[in-house]
């Protein structure tokens, strides 16, 4: 007969799960292996299956522990969703914020943001963790994360979702490109030059091309990079044109290179930065407040 499973036999089976490894697991639970490996022995034992299998080159889940693992997942959100809405209920920025912020917009104001939010509220502790859309909402989905600052839209289900603000697209060049002796620069002037981007995955090239009202297919594409920071240095190097976002330019990331930004001539070529949460999370009225304290931080209420 099965039993029920403790919280933590869960929360040892997923860190399992997570890093394919115990020893890495027991680490990040704060446990030692024997301890972690008793847990997990313990909760096949209480459910009468077993749901890892152990290999030498590492371990995989049998059919059925997939199916407890997502279910289990599930059940440690809506636990951390619990203690949140205890928490939030007493007082707004009194517990601890997990926040996933995609990378072309991490390193552009997360140091003015932070700096401000840390001034205001003291006591507020923001654990930050820089990764794709893509990855970051899958965290946000299994409880790992509690927030995410992103570009908007992004497809997702079972999120709510929270617009801050435009950041606007700017075209950048080398200096003595004649494109840039435009003062506003038209959309169908970039279409036979060399268009630098980030390569698939970063929301922003698709986010860019959407703005422009361009497919991937229609543009020269010679070259794509991993950050904004190696496209500004190929640029510089008159090997294209690029398309930058108005923060990352805020936040000089031109500086010392030869590179210059026009504006485009059409209106609207933006991307809207905004909040996603899980759509059941208990914390959306404080999410917003924190939306608030993020404009006035960047100067844009």
């Amino acid at each position: 007969m099965a039993h029920t499973p403790t919280l933590k036999q869960l929360k040892y089976f997923g860190s399992v799960v997570d890093h394919q490894h115990f020893g890495k697991a027991a680490k990040s639970c704060f446990v030692s292996q024997s301890t972690l490996s008793s847990g997990i022995a313990e909760l096949e034992e209480n459910l009468g299956i077993t749901l890892i299998e152990r290999e030498n080159k590492g371990i995989s889940l049998t059919s059925v522990g997939r199916d407890i693992h997502q279910r289990a997942q599930l059940i440690l959100t809506a636990t951390n969703d619990l203690v949140d809405l205890a928490t939030s209920s007493k007082e707004f920025f009194s517990t601890e914020l997990r926040m996933g912020v995609i990378p072309t917009i991490a390193p552009f104001i997360l140091p003015k943001m932070l700096k401000s939010i840390r001034k205001k509220q003291p006591k507020f502790k923001i654990f930050i963790r820089e990764a794709l859309s893509e990855q970051l909402v899958h965290e946000l989905k299994s409880g790992k994360l509690d927030l995410l600052l992103l570009a908007l839209p992004f497809a997702a289900d079972g999120v709510g979702t929270h617009h801050l603000f435009y950041d606007s697209f700017l075209l950048a060049a080398q200096k003595e490109n004649p494109i840039v002796n435009h003062k506003k620069i038209k959309l169908d002037e970039i279409l036979n030059q060399d268009l630098m981007l980030l390569e698939d995955g970063h929301c922003i090239r698709d986010h860019a091309l959407d703005a422009c009202r361009m497919k991937a297919s229609d543009l020269q594409i010679p070259y794509q990079a991993t950050s904004l920071n190696t496209i500004v240095q190929m640029v510089a190097s008159d090997m294209g044109i690029t398309i930058l976002p108005q923060m990352a330019v805020d936040a000089h990331i031109l500086r010392g290179t030869d590179v210059v930004v026009r504006e485009f001539d059409e209106a609207h070529i933006w991307r809207s930065i905004g909040f996603m949460w899980r759509n059941k999370s208990p914390r959306q009225e404080e999410f917003k407040q924190l939306g608030e304290l993020i404009l006035l931080a960047l100067n844009k209420t």
